[in-house]
């Protein structure tokens, strides 16, 4: 189990890992772990926006 100090510095990560890849488009380029994080949360998101509806 993760700390909740972890758990925000991953998400902050993410953030900024996303944020750089949207200005240099360098998600190919980003290490795998990201890329799969950054996945994930995406397909969350979209899986709470289907349940919304």
């Amino acid at each position: 189990m993760a700390t909740t100090k972890q758990k925000t510095a991953a998400k902050r990560n993410i953030k900024k890992a996303a944020t750089a890849a949207k200005r240099k488009r360098t998600i190919s380029k980003l290490p795998k772990s990201t890329r799969t994080a950054l996945g994930k949360q995406a397909n969350k998101v979209k899986r709470q926006k289907a349940r919304s509806r």
